[in-house]
């Protein structure tokens, strides 16, 4: 395989296999980016940047009783799809039921819905981000 790379020139490939409708997927990700030199492994930790915070971020009401915390592990999404206009703004009132956002998990979009009527004073995550079970996701007052 690394021969058929030199020849046509590429330097990453993946592939991907799907059989069963999905339900097994193996992917392979080839890359010769660099040469190896084979030598003593040396391990160190290493630091994030400095711009990049390991810590999450949480306002001060974050941990408040009036705060919605994700039910599960997953990717939170703030509208149904892209493009799509967002379930619930700042400053915008809901109701009890009302979808706040979506987390998914396990390829399953699960609804994150309001428990009580009031108004979105904060939210807490953004598109895309990954949240952890009992992350409080959304203020409603």
């Amino acid at each position: 395989m690394s021969e058929q790379m030199d020849k046509l020139g590429i330097t990453e490939m993946k592939i991907e296999t799907s059989l069963l409708f999905g339900l097994f997927r193996r992917e392979i990700e080839l890359s010769k980016k660099q040469n190896i030199v084979a030598g003593p492994m040396i391990s160190a930790p290493v630091a994030a940047p400095a711009h990049i915070s390991t810590e999450p971020v949480l306002s001060p009401t974050a941990n408040a009783a009036n705060a919605i915390k994700s039910p599960m592990v997953g990717v939170v999404y703030l509208s149904a799809e892209p493009g799509a206009p967002k379930f619930i703004e700042v400053g915008k009132s809901v109701k009890a039921g009302d979808t706040l956002c979506l987390i998914e998990a396990m390829k399953t979009f699960n609804k994150v819905l309001a428990e009580k009527d009031g108004v979105v004073r904060e939210i807490l995550i953004s598109e895309s981000q990954a949240v952890e079970f009992d992350q409080p996701l959304v203020v409603i007052e």
